[in-house]
């Protein structure tokens, strides 16, 4: 008999053991509730206590979550939709506050921070045209939206730890009017680029007649002196040598006269026989009879 009592007691206090240990396991916490009521809320990983039957433990997992959202539609400021596809990384980061405001159900939590994250999104996509909402850069529409969707998130104890977009598309009765539009654009801007290329082809082309022409005058002037100098210094030297035997240089300059107008086997010149061309055919010393 005493054997059977030993073995019920060691049971029971096997059974109350079990009944009021539990375990919280690393990356959870734990809500420790009495009668319904919040009773601790800083339950971390470990062995705990609880009384069996009054008391119950609720566990939540404080690790990085992740709300991956079907793509959704938003309006631009130009009232046309871009279809948006996008995650957000979460967390719980106040429990007490959490469980107050989704009674722990993490369906719950989702639907609300999705609604959050529309309202959001749809906040910063209606500031934007379609070429910035689809070719902007994404860190500048996602800096306020993950302001925002946090700010409105600590409400229910949750916090928006990041905010991603996989893409960004329009719908197809958008997109051919979008494109047009944007080719328009860029051809703009390539036009835009090729006059400002014509206009400073021009300008280099100015330049370059303007500099060709001071080269031009510059080399002109300069050899219109050296013509000038030279023609100079020959005066000199013919004058040097004039002086220094007159008829010899008279009687040169008469050959050459010759040779230059008999260059040609029909050259005809017709002059009278006592002419001065002819002063040195009759007397080698260049004198003529006087009529």
């Amino acid at each position: 008999m005493k054997t059977k009592i030993a073995a019920i007691v060691l049971a029971l206090i096997g059974l109350g053991i079990y009944l009021s240990a539990y375990v919280v396991w690393q990356g959870q916490h734990a809500i420790l509730l009495k009668l319904g009521e919040i009773k601790r809320t800083d339950i971390g990983p470990g062995l705990h206590f609880k009384l069996p039957i009054v008391e119950e433990v609720k566990y939540f997992d404080t690790r990085l979550l992740t709300l991956d959202s079907q793509p959704e539609r938003f309006l631009t400021n130009e009232k046309k939709n871009v279809i948006v596809d996008y995650f957000v990384m979460w967390r719980i980061a106040n429990l007490d506050q959490y469980y107050r405001s989704t009674r722990g159900d993490e369906q719950r939590a989702l639907l609300r921070l999705s609604q959050i994250m529309k309202d959001a999104l749809r906040s910063e996509f209606g500031k934007l045209t379609i070429q910035q909402a689809v070719a902007g850069e994404r860190s500048k529409i996602l800096g306020p939206v993950e302001r925002q969707a946090d700010k409105a998130a600590k409400t229910l104890g949750i916090q928006v730890v990041d905010v991603r977009l996989k893409r960004i598309d329009l719908p197809p009765e958008v997109a051919s009017s979008v494109y047009r539009r944007m080719e328009a654009e860029r051809a703009r801007v390539a036009a835009e680029f090729r006059a400002r290329g014509k206009e400073a082809a021009e300008r280099i082309r100015a330049n370059a007649d303007r500099e060709r022409t001071v080269i031009l005058a510059d080399a002109y002037r300069k050899s219109q002196i050296l013509r000038g100098e030279g023609d100079s210094k020959a005066t000199e030297i013919y004058a040097k040598a004039y002086q220094k035997d007159p008829s010899f240089y008279a009687f040169y300059r008469s050959l050459k006269a010759y040779r230059h107008t008999f260059n040609g086997k029909n050259d005809v010149l017709i002059l009278e026989p006592d002419s001065q061309f002819f002063q040195f055919f009759n007397n080698a010393n260049g004198s003529m009879a006087r009529k």
